[in-house]
């Protein structure tokens, strides 16, 4: 019996052992172990190693319920929860509840009050493990980005340059749980499901999910002191995004000049496995814009290629976007344009830029970082692809049974990698929102999309569709010109704890839901690691890359021009005693020249003078094409001071634009004026008093 337990203890002595061996080697994870993780750039290019997935909740319209379905397009998406709790007599809506182990790694919301009025700024909760008491308790607006958890850029609204009720808000700092995670939300204010009448909360939590037995540390207060040091210096490499810090080679390359349908081809050869981890390019050309574009970034590794991007859109600035830094990129005053993705190689990397332009274009700067690699069976590969949609029709998003939206593959991976991040270029051919649409993320076969998302800027950080400049880690807007106009934008975001690992395949599906009946060319570029043996449905497209970039709104869309018109937009104002007036764009409502003059918010009773020229004094006919819509009012027209037209009601329920003859008048040689009176408003309108001129037309009586 003794040599029994002897020998018990034993066992029991040895299992003791590997377990502690088994700890020592896979140490628990931590909110500082993933504030690490977060800077660890290398981190991305090895399969993760405690496996885990990435999903997300969020508050997609739930009539969004198959692929085939009439309402797959449905567009209110906020206020939708998993179910209300009551606690204490109080509501409170979930909006996450998973299993752990796990950690939340992003946290995007927007919002605003019952029927558009300001925000009650209701209270968030993080339940873990199955607490009673939250984790985290507080304010929605200082849980998220007001400096209650941290600072920017872990926690951040964007953009600072717009106004806080429009900002989407970022909360990045990670959230662990070993057991499991449920988020709530209370407010005082009436709530419905898609905020039709009550508080409207637009959510997105991607949250990772590590497999059964993996150890975490779930998150506390007091580890924000605990591990302050971690996440000062976190919060400054993000900041500053600084370069990578390792022992590493420079390789500059002299610049040389690529011929028009030429290419130049840089070998990076090794006897042992290298990374690039940090590259840089900087291109002239007499058509900057152009060359952006026309000039693809090709990267063969070990034989295989796996990068084929036009240059800007690979820096994350389409062709035409302003400078700005995140952790991964960098695009300097002087257009220089630099990446820190890690790149490891087993032997080989061949580089070659090919200019498919007709100019000549100067590679100025180029230039490689490159560190050794230990390769292994976690290795992986970097890839990028890119695609255009050109002059692609859009519909308008009025009603979602009318295929307002569709979706658009950007890219299908088979095999095993990480997706790590995009960006998006587009030249918007109408003055009108053109990212209602959704992020759909399929992963290892899924019918049912696990990232299901609530509007493309939202994906992107921001919200409301706000065209102001930003830059922070891991999102930017470079430019946002073409976001309620006519014009370019492009929008970036990578990925570091919320990158998406897939063992089999992944399929990104973006919709393209536009305000507005009109062209655009759309242009996303992806990026991914994976695994030796890996494809994807994207292939290059020269023709696109090679074709002529959109600058101007006619270069999507055709515009139309009345022949002999004195456009609205062109006349100057004289006077203006209320309401404001400023040139509205619209190619969709087929005014002359795309624009219109356009005067709200007047009171009866004001006035508008408009200046116009003629070039010799004479009896004219005159007819006015004249905006009407559901908000227009009613008008009295007069030139040089003599009545043309005493009463003009402009109510129309849907915008037209209609030419109207308003008879003759007396023109003198050189400037004369054109009067407009606000004299009242049709009983079914909107009380707004618009006014819209888009042209006027002059026929000699003499």
């Amino acid at each position: 019996m003794k040599y029994g337990i002897w020998i018990a203890s034993i066992l029991m002595a040895i299992v003791s052992v590997q377990k502690s061996v088994q700890a020592a080697e896979n140490p628990p994870i931590t909110f500082s172990s993933l504030l690490e993780e977060m800077v660890s750039r290398d981190a991305l290019a090895r399969f993760p190693e405690p496996a885990y997935t990435c999903k997300q909740f969020s508050s997609y319209d739930r009539h969004s319920d198959t692929p085939d379905s009439p309402t797959w397009w449905a567009n209110m998406d906020r206020s939708y929860f998993l179910r209300t709790e009551e606690k204490a007599g109080k509501k409170e809506y979930v909006l996450m509840d998973t299993a752990g182990p796990g950690a939340v790694v992003r946290f995007w919301a927007t919002w605003h009050g019952p029927s558009g009025k300001p925000f009650t700024n209701g209270i968030l909760r993080f339940y873990l493990d199955g607490n009673e008491k939250p984790a985290i308790e507080g304010p929605i607006q200082s849980v998220l980005d007001e400096g209650m958890l941290t600072g920017a850029p872990l926690s951040e609204g964007v953009s600072p340059q717009t106004q806080y009720g429009q900002r989407g808000h970022n909360l990045y700092l990670p959230i662990p749980y070993a057991r499991h995670c449920k988020i709530t939300y209370q407010t005082d204010a009436p709530v419905d499901e898609g905020a039709h009448q009550g508080e409207a909360l637009y959510y997105q939590i991607n949250y990772r999910t590590y497999a059964a037995g993996t150890a975490v540390q779930s998150f506390s207060m007091d580890q924000l002191e605990t591990a302050k040091s971690v996440l000062a210096e976190t919060q400054k490499k993000l900041s500053q995004a600084v370069r990578p810090e390792v022992e590493s080679r420079l390789n500059r390359h002299v610049p040389i000049n690529i011929p028009a349908g030429g290419s130049s081809t840089r070998a990076l050869d090794s006897t042992n496995p290298q990374a690039i981890v940090a590259f840089t390019v900087k291109l002239k050309a007499g058509n900057l814009p152009q060359a952006l574009r026309s000039t693809v970034l090709e990267m063969i590794f070990d034989d295989t290629r796996t990068v084929w991007c036009p240059v800007g859109d690979f820096f994350g600035i389409g062709y035409n976007g302003k400078p700005y830094k995140t952790w991964y990129t960098e695009v300097t005053e002087d257009g220089t344009m630099s990446c820190y993705w890690p790149m490891p190689y087993q032997r080989s990397v061949l580089i070659k830029l090919h200019n498919l332009g007709d100019q000549i274009v100067r590679d100025e700067k180029f230039q490689t970082q490159i560190k050794p690699w230990t390769w292994d069976n976690r290795s992986m590969y970097f890839h990028a692809a890119w695609k255009q949609w050109t002059k692609i029709q859009t519909c308008s998003n009025t009603k979602a049974q009318d295929h307002g939206a569709f979706d658009l593959n950007w890219v299908k991976v088979a095999g095993q990698g990480v997706y790590v991040g995009d960006s998006l270029a587009i030249f918007n051919g109408a003055a009108a929102w053109w990212g209602e649409g959704d992020e759909k993320i399929y992963v290892d076969g899924e019918t049912f999309p696990s990232h299901f998302g609530t509007g493309t800027e939202d994906y992107y950080g921001y919200a409301w569709c706000r065209p102001e400049y930003f830059q922070s880690a891991f999102h930017a807007q470079p430019s946002g010109t073409g976001n309620l106009d006519s014009g370019f934008s492009v929008n970036v975001r990578y990925r570091a704890l919320d990158a998406i690992p897939f063992t089999r395949a992944l399929q990104f599906d973006m919709e393209l839901w536009h305000w507005a009946r009109t062209r655009v060319n759309y242009a996303p570029a992806t990026f991914w690691y994976a695994r030796p043996g890996a494809t994807a449905n994207v292939q290059p497209m020269p023709e696109e890359a090679r074709s002529k970039v959109a600058l101007v709104q006619e270069d999507v869309v055709e515009i139309k021009r009345v022949k002999g018109a004195l456009e609205g937009e062109a006349m100057q104002i004289r006077q203006n005693t209320g309401g404001k007036t400023e040139l509205q764009s619209g190619a969709q409502f087929d005014w002359s020249g795309g624009k219109q003059l356009w005067w709200i918010d007047a009171k009866e009773g004001d006035t508008l003078i408009l200046d116009f020229s003629v070039d010799k004094a004479g009896l004219y006919a005159m007819t006015a094409a004249l905006t009407k819509a559901n908000d227009y009012g009613i008008i009295a027209i007069a030139v040089n001071g003599k009545p043309l037209a005493e009463k003009l009601d402009l109510y129309n329920p849907a915008v037209i634009t209609e030419e109207i003859a308003l008879g003759t008048c007396q023109l003198k040689q050189g400037v004369n004026q054109l009067e407009v009176k606000i004299i009242g408003s049709n009983p079914e309108a909107i009380k707004r008093n618009m006014f819209g001129l888009d042209y006027i037309l002059l026929t000699p009586q003499n």
